[in-house]
């Protein structure tokens, strides 16, 4: 009899964990169709849920219109026939440049080249072998050699205090609150995107002569798609290449950096008026080098704003905010479901 009781005892344990599992998943499986009714009761009200979502995304936002293209003026931001100087400027580096150009550089150059023209006259004819038989002898003198690298060096001096502070101007980095717009040449066209406004990269190539005609533009400078941007905003351009050197020159605004593949290169410059203003590529970069126009279009601020969201933007800053607070009660219904 004890035998057996061992025997029942010792089996017992043996078959005590798996029956100790076993009523475990039991419970589980319980608990679970239990808890399936509750599952089933909140359904119906995530596949409301769901059968709205088709119906909200289907509601499509109200879409802004694009500002009109912006008309060209003549002899503003393109050259003029028949010009030799520099183009009218409307950036404040190209007003220096420009003042350093007609009213330091040109008066000066002028003066020496007339002063060395007739120094070199009076020389040829008043030290001519027929008028001086028998020539001077005279090795130095004191205060003309003192004259000729005294004067110079002042000259120089003039020149160099405005160039050097033109040149820091250009290649100061741009202040925080710039847009930022990437360039990119490709052969034989530009691309533009905007990542402050989360608008991707589009392409810009020549108009046909009869379109850039009708529009009233002129021919060779005139793009199908222009660069937007902000009249009175401080812009910082990243320019690079995608195949080989180009670069990007607009003269009205002194702006004229190299896209070079590989490399991220920085302009900043800002804008004074609205306008068109043109450009092109400045580096010989294959067999359709000359037709590679480049077209800005500075708009009004509160325009630029309407532009950007025409392209399906974001605003940044004060414009961000506000079309988050116009936003907000269309979201509303959203949050009551």
């Amino acid at each position: 009899m004890k035998k057996v009781k061992s025997l029942v005892l010792a089996g017992l344990l043996a078959f005590a964990p798996a029956l100790a599992l076993n009523s475990q998943a039991f419970a589980q499986d319980n608990a679970a169709v239990a808890a399936a009714p509750a599952d089933n009761a909140a359904a119906p009200a995530e596949s409301s849920v769901n059968a709205a979502a088709p119906a909200a995304e289907a509601a499509p936002a109200a879409k802004v219109a694009a500002p009109p293209r912006m008309k060209p003026t003549p002899g503003i931001g393109m050259p003029s026939p028949g010009e030799i100087s520099l183009q009218e400027q409307f950036s404040p580096t190209g007003h220096t440049g420009r003042w350093l150009h007609d009213k330091m550089l040109l008066p000066i150059i002028t003066v020496i080249s007339i002063f060395v023209l007739v120094l070199m006259l009076y020389v040829m004819v008043r030290f001519r072998r027929s008028a001086n038989p028998a020539p001077s002898k005279t090795s130095h003198n004191t205060l003309i050699e003192v004259i000729w690298t005294v004067v110079p060096v002042v000259i120089l001096l003039v020149i160099a205090v405005p160039s050097i502070g033109l040149l820091a101007d250009q290649y100061k980095p741009a202040p925080k609150d710039a847009l930022t717009v990437k360039v990119t040449g490709y052969q034989w066209y530009w691309g533009y995107e905007y990542p402050d406004n989360e608008i991707p990269e589009f392409v810009s190539n020549m108009l046909p002569k009869d379109k850039a005609e009708a529009n009233g533009e002129p021919y060779l400078l005139a793009p199908d798609n222009r660069m937007v941007l902000p009249a009175g905003r401080p812009i910082k351009l990243i320019i690079t290449g995608a195949d080989v050197i180009h670069s990007f020159a607009v003269p009205s605004l002194w702006v004229k950096m190299d896209a070079v593949p590989g490399r991220l290169n920085e302009k900043s410059f800002t804008i004074e008026k609205p306008g068109v203003y043109y450009g092109q590529c400045s580096e010989l970069c294959g067999a359709r080098h000359a037709f590679m126009p480049i077209a800005i279009e500075a708009l009004p601020p509160a325009q630029f704003d309407q532009w950007v969201l025409s392209q399906g933007g974001k605003l940044q800053g004060a414009g961000a905010a506000v079309t988050t607070a116009a936003a907000a009660p269309a979201a509303a219904p959203a949050e009551k479901l």
